[in-house]
Order: C-alpha cells, then sequence, then structure tokens
C-alpha cells in the first residue's frame, strides 16, 4: 500500500512496509527488538512484528486521539498515552493490562525509568508518576506552565521536566520527599534530551535557539541563528555529539572536553530547500545519524566521514516524514509518515 523509492547510490533498503490509520505520531521498538509499535493520532496503535511486518495487533485508541508512546526498557510492556487524560499498559500481544487515571486532561509525555520500575507522564502542569504495576509513586502538580518535556537523567532517579522557566529536576529519595533543583531559564522550551553519560542536559526552544546545561555545576550556554524553533534534539553514544534541526540541514555541535562554546558546528544538508527537519536520531551505539523532513526524505548520515557523510537517502511517498527509530541492536530503522505509512529500513 505504501513504499519509498530508494535511488540509485543509496545504501538504505525497505525490508518492510505497513501503515497504521493516518498520521503516525509516534514510533517505538521494544526492548528485546521483536516487536514495533505504531501510533496514529486519531487514536489507534498498531503493534507489528518487527521481522515479518504483519500489523495484526490493533490497540484500543485513545478517545479524541494518541499522543505518546513508549515501551518499558526492560520487559514488553507498552504504554500508551492520549487526549482523554489516560494512560494504558498492554502486553505485546496486544492485551490490556492496566488503565490509569490523571486528571482528566490530555497526557502528552511519557518516560520510563531506564530500570523498567517507573513510568512518569506529564499532563497540563503536572507530572504523575506511577510503578509499573500502576501503583501511583507521586504526583507534582504545580509546575509553572503546561509541561513541554520529560527525561531521566541517565543512571539517576532523578526525572527533569521541562516548561517555561526552565528545566525543573526532581530526585527521588527512597523514604523521603524528593529534592527539587532548578535550571531557571527565562524562555519557552519545547524539548530536551540528556547526554548518555548524564553530563549535559540540551533543550530546543521556541526562539529558535538551543540551550546547555551542565547539570552538577548549572553552568549554561546558549547557541543561536537557527532559522526556526528546535524540536529535534539527539546525542550520541559518547555524549560529544548534539545532532539539531531547527531547519533543513542537521546541525551537529561537538560537546567535547572544550564544549560547543565558540566552535562552528558541522552542516548536513540533504533535505529539500525550504523543507525543515522534523525527526533525528542517533543509533544506540554505532555512529549512525538518521533524520527525517518535511520533503519526506529520510537520510542515513555517516558524520566522522567529512568528505561523503551521507550513507543514503530514501523519499517518501507518505508525505512529512513524521518520526524515525534505531532498533535496539542498530541494524533497522523505522520511519513513520504523515500519510500513516510506516517502513523499516537496512542499511547495507
Amino acid at each position: 500500500m505504501f513504499g519509498l523509492t530508494a535511488k540509485k547510490e543509496s545504501r538504505l533498503k525497505s525490508v518492510w512496509a505497513g501503515a497504521v490509520h493516518d498520521h503516525a505520531i509516534a514510533l517505538g521498538w521494544s526492548a528485546d527488538g521483536h516487536f514495533l509499535a505504531a501510533s496514529a493520532s486519531t487514536g489507534p496503535t498498531a503493534i507489528f512484528d518487527a521481522h515479518a511486518g504483519t500489523g495484526d495487533r490493533i490497540l484500543t485508541g485513545h478517545a479524541g486521539g494518541t499522543l505518546a508512546l513508549a515501551w518499558s526498557p526492560t520487559a514488553p510492556i507498552l504504554a500508551t498515552a492520549g487526549k482523554d487524560g489516560r494512560v494504558n499498559m498492554w502486553d505485546s500481544a496486544g492485551r490490556q493490562m492496566i488503565a490509569l487515571e490523571s486528571d482528566g486532561r490530555w497526557i502528552e509525555h511519557l518516560a520510563w525509568h531506564s530500570n523498567g520500575t517507573k513510568l512518569a507522564a506529564s499532563s497540563g502542569r503536572t507530572v504523575h508518576l506511577w510503578n509499573s504495576d500502576g501503583i501511583r509513586l507521586a504526583q507534582w502538580p504545580d509546575h509553572p506552565s503546561t509541561v513541554s518535556d520529560l527525561a531521566w537523567r541517565p543512571g539517576t532517579d532523578s526525572l527533569a521536566v521541562l516548561c517555561y522557566g526552565g528545566a525543573m529536576l526532581w530526585t527521588l529519595r527512597e523514604g523521603a520527599a524528593p529534592t527539587f533543583k532548578l535550571y531557571a531559564w527565562k524562555g519557552s522550551p519545547l524539548r530536551m534530551a540528556w547526554s548518555p553519560n548524564g553530563a549535559m542536559l540540551a533543550h530546543g526552544n521556541q526562539d529558535s535557539t538551543v540551550h546547555f546545561w551542565y547539570a552538577e555545576t548549572a553552568e549554561d550556554l546558549q547557541m543561536s541563528g537557527y532559522p526556526r524553533k528546535i524540536r529535534e534534539l539527539s546525542w550520541d553514544s559518547t555524549s560529544r555529539y548534539l545532532a539539531t534541526g531547527g531547519g533543513r540541514a542537521v546541525c551537529l555541535w561537538d560537546c567535547g572536553s572544550s564544549g560547543p562554546a565558540g566552535s562552528t558546528p558541522q552542516m548536513l544538508e540533504g533535505h529539500g530547500a525550504g523543507k525543515p527537519l522534523t525527526a533525528l536520531q542517533f543509533q544506540h551505539r554505532g555512529a549512525l545519524l538518521a533524520s527525517g523532513g518535511a520533503d519526506g526524505r529520510v537520510c542515513v548520515w555517516q558524520p566522522k566521514n567529512k568528505k561523503q557523510p551521507l550513507l543514503g537517502s530514501f523519499d517518501g511517498d507518505g508525505g512529512e516524514a513524521t518520526a524515525v527509530a534505531w532498533s535496539p541492536n542498530d541494524k533497522l530503522l523505522a520511519v513513520g509518515f504523515e500519510s500513516g505509512a510506516v517502513n523499516v529500513l537496512a542499511v547495507s
């Protein structure tokens, strides 16, 4: 039904193609790499067999639409959330295990702790925290504005909450109230990403800037000059490079020992003129970077090859590329499109 047309020089090959009901708003691989979940913006989520591409497990949609999905990093449990203010937990066979209620408002973001024991969700100005059995652990309702993103600091029990006013860091303590730290910033942040080593937090902003924080010292710096607001951020596995969107070119910052301040980023250009990037993701352990754009093109980059950084590209026929996601073993790349097309690619 849907597919991608390969360019002759491309090293990206289609493994299988499928579809969800409409706009593919989110993608996620199960921790074992056996399943790929894809949510349509109107609600239904499909669980595909990652090898065969069959998608006969269709999960009941959230009333009004689905907004987020997230697989547990340690078990075959999928969490979905949406405009009905609910979080549902499913097994890989598509059976609903747990239904969680928030405060009735949209749930826009989900974040599992790396050990799979805790799930955070944001609803308006409130952050909810449950364990994997659906027991409520905490609720923090008093953030200064609508929460725009959630992310656990790697290797810790600290949850970063992004909203107008900066990043709020809640640190859980067994048998005691959580501690709180504020990285204050007057602006409208949109998305954030921790470096894998937990040393730096970056967030992209409405005012077309990227803000960096050194977690331990709260020292900060800011990069400007982007043509658009920035929602696309991805760190490489070494915590040295941060890829950002905010235009049609991938902007790659070197955040090594001297930091990105005063440096000139590497610019990777492969998407159509006037068409911005819509998705970015580095491999989990490898050095390849995937980008998707409003032009429907998917590019895979090898940034260390300065002379020929573009490894391959595909031009989709499903409209804008809405999401990209590498499989846990980094061998497959899933791509979602505006039309609902879902394609899994391999690098040859």
